[in-house]
């Protein structure tokens, strides 16, 4: 009689334990959130740190590298079945073209939709343009005294011959859709006679700023923020935007197998809300949100006037060619 009350309440204290094993489980998956990105430090970290302030326990881990090698680890993830990222955030948006036919992308309008500039005419909350990128001509101040006035002197002046840098696009998501807005706006010859004027490939989209910041280079097209955080540090560097805008959304969006989905939908609701678009606009990138304090020493353009003014361009139309944009600038810049 008593070792079957005995056995009895061993087994329901198993069941109370595994049930408190479950809870415990369940409750670190909605106290966690990780993120590929393709962004740096300098722009992602304050993000990071205001999200955990606002979301006290929470852990976030990010890992940062070029888009290319971003997709290729989700690709693999996806492969064995078992995702480990919540969230991906870059700005190579045909990427999210193939992830949402792919099935891979989570539906979430976030809470805060409704306050911000959408550049994307076909959303439907596969994913949210969490900050307008911008692109331009960086010059190093010591090496060129006169801004060049449009995207043609690049192509034509001695000044840039042999001296003027481009990421690589099999690498930079940012890169991939410069080529693709510069290539839609002044065609392919336009890059041909930059290659004849001796424009060269680099490997990433910062390295090619930190080519002209130590004078390796005389110029580069140059992503805002990276550009910012370099004349921050006071690098010899500025920014020029000819008036045909390369603009660039760069899109964040929860994986549909994440582990962590809800802490997900938290972190991009946050990072939409006035005080992360603060920190990114404070960066040196364009928000997009209209109700943020642009830094004047960026000279960046407003959030209205880079949707309204950027080179337009179907994304899904560089999603079914990237592959062979990738490929021919390759031959090109070889």
């Amino acid at each position: 009689m008593y070792k079957k009350i005995f056995a009895l309440l061993m087994i329901l204290s198993l069941t109370v334990l595994a049930g408190g094993c479950g809870d415990n489980t369940a409750q670190k998956q909605v106290n966690r959130v990780v993120i590929y990105t393709s962004m740096k430090e300098s722009l992602i970290g304050g993000i990071i740190d205001g999200f955990k302030k606002q979301n006290p326990g929470v852990e976030v881990d990010y890992q940062s590298a070029g888009a290319g090698k971003i997709m290729a680890k989700l690709e693999a993830e996806r492969q064995s079945g078992k995702m480990l990222a919540d969230i991906i955030w870059t700005s190579e948006v045909p990427d999210f073209y193939e992830m949402k036919s792919n099935g891979m992308l989570e539906k979430y309008q976030p809470s805060n939709f409704n306050e911000i500039l959408n550049p994307f005419d076909d959303y439907d909350g596969s994913f949210t343009a969490a900050r307008l990128g911008t692109l331009g001509i960086v010059i190093n101040t010591e090496k060129v005294t006169t801004a060049p006035a449009n995207w043609e002197e690049i192509a034509t002046e001695e000044i840039y011959k042999d001296a003027f840098g481009i990421a690589d696009p099999a690498l930079s998501g940012t890169a991939l859709m410069s080529v693709a807005l510069l290539e839609k706006q002044f065609g392919w010859e336009y890059l041909e006679r930059l290659r004849a004027n001796g424009a060269i490939k680099s490997k990433g989209s910062g390295r090619v700023v930190d080519d002209t910041a130590t004078g390796d280079l005389n110029a580069c097209l140059g992503v805002d923020y990276i550009t910012a955080a370099k004349i921050d540090k006071g690098a010899a560097l500025k920014l020029v935007y000819p008036k045909e805008l390369l603009m660039v959304p760069s899109p964040i969006a929860i994986l549909k197998d994440a582990p962590n989905k809800e802490t997900a939908k938290k972190f991009v609701d946050y990072i939409l809300t006035q005080e992360a678009q603060q920190m990114i606009a404070n960066s040196g990138t364009v928000p997009v949100r209209s109700d943020i304090q642009m830094p004047e020493k960026y000279n960046l353009p407003a959030p209205e006037v880079a949707i309204a003014t950027g080179i337009k361009i179907d994304y899904s139309e560089v999603m079914t060619k990237k592959e062979e944009l990738v490929q021919r600038f390759s031959e090109l810049f070889n």
